[in-house]
Parts: C-alpha cells; structure tokens; sequence
C-alpha cells in the first residue's frame, strides 16, 4: 500500500484521538484532583501505547523539516503541574533508565518528568499532524513518533504506570487510599 493512502488510515487517527485525550489529560491537571487525575492515567496510558504500537511504519524522510512545538516553558507548567498534584507521591525507583547500568541502587525518577516527557512527544506530533501543509510532513511525523516511541517515551510510559498503579490501589498504614 503507498504511503499517500495510509495517511489517514483508522491506525493513525485512532491513534491521534487518544493522543489528543492524553495531552489535554497533562494540560488540564489543575483543573482536577489527584484521584482523578491518576484514574484517568490510568486508563488513557496503556491505550496511547497500544495505538502507538499499531501506527504503520513509513520511511522517514530526513529532509522534511517538522516543527517542535513544546517549548520548554510549555513542558515546565505540564511537569509542574503534576508535580504539585501528586505531591510526595511523585517520586519513584526506577531501574529502567540508562544511569542505572552505572549504579548499584535504583535511580530516583518522578511521574511528572516521565509523563512530561511522553507529553512532549507526542503534542509535538499532535501538532505536526495538525497543521501538515502536505502529505510528506505527515509520514515524517508519523516516522518520527514511531522512532521516539520505540526509543523514547514508550519505556517512560510502561515505567511511569507502576508508580501510578500503586498510588491508585495501595492502602497506606492508616488504611486510607493514597488517592
């Protein structure tokens, strides 16, 4: 099949529809509470990684420029904002990063860094995908999320869900749930 008639495949588009959900997720995160906010994670993560999963594969097409459109204040208000949201329970052991080949003890991560950097990824393909002036930006688009899935924020994505599992299910010592 050519790539000009995947473009808008029902893969891509499930999979930008569940992008979508997951950005304004990050974005409005003050606008709920921490119960909420991890319920919703929850559910929205491992269906961003499955439709991640099945967008098909296209050649990327180094020469097409694509835009970054999160710039680093716009990530900073996202992991801030989760940060203050989830609190003490923001930080995690991480054992699945690079620094820990180099290291005899797990490394401290938080869930607000990770989901930022998922966020970061994928409103930039958002975006791209948005306001693509041709069908060459798309596939490159497309490529490049593949590619930062596969090496990226796909590991960030399964790490950041055990944290964010615990905090939904496990009852502390005064038998309360942490959300």
């Amino acid at each position: 099949m050519k790539q000009e008639k995947q473009t808008f495949n029902k893969d891509i588009v499930e999979f930008v529809t569940v992008a979508v959900q997951f950005c304004l997720l990050a974005e409005n995160v003050n606008q709920i509470d921490r119960k909420e906010f991890v319920d919703k994670m929850i559910k929205i993560l491992p269906l961003l990684y499955l439709k991640a999963t099945m967008l098909p594969n296209f050649d990327n097409l180094d020469d097409v420029f694509i835009e970054q459109f999160v710039e680093e204040e716009n990530y900073n208000i996202v992991r801030e904002n989760i940060a203050l949201i989830l609190g003490q329970y923001d930080d995690f052991l991480d054992v699945f990063v690079e620094d820990m080949k180099y290291s005899d003890t797990p490394i401290l991560s938080t869930v607000s860094e990770n989901i930022a950097d998922i966020y970061q990824d994928v409103k930039d393909f958002v975006m791209n995908y948005k306001v693509a002036a041709n069908d060459e930006v798309l596939f490159v688009a497309v490529a490049k999320c593949n590619e930062d899935f596969k090496f990226s924020w796909g590991q960030k994505l399964v790490n950041v869900l055990r944290p964010l599992h615990e905090m939904k299910y496990k009852v502390d010592s005064f038998d309360e749930e942490i959300v």
